[in-house]
């Protein structure tokens, strides 16, 4: 499969990433999701560099994925990649027709 590259931007900085297809909303989300935490932590602890946000938000996010909510939430996100990809091999069959 080939992949597709991606600019993505956390906190201040952009990076330009090569990721499978499938996966682009996955990271798009996580990437947004990060981005909320940063803004969050900024706002709670005056004063820190950014590096000091992303190491909380590194932490956030690693003790958050132990969960039961993110495990559910992972499968959900497997669930729905693997629902479209059913849905673009019918619907690539159906034109074929």
């Amino acid at each position: 499969m080939e992949l597709i590259p991606t600019n993505l931007v956390i906190g201040d900085r952009t990076y330009r990433v090569r990721i499978q297809p499938q996966d682009e909303e996955v990271v798009r989300r996580t990437i947004k999701r990060v981005n909320d935490k940063l803004i969050e932590f900024k706002t709670s602890f005056a004063g820190k560099d950014m590096q000091d946000y992303i190491a909380m938000v590194l932490i956030w996010l690693a003790t958050e994925q132990g969960t039961p909510e993110a495990a559910a939430n992972v499968q959900t996100e497997q669930l729905s990649a693997r629902l479209q990809a059913l849905e673009q091999m019918i619907e690539g069959s159906l034109d074929k027709e």
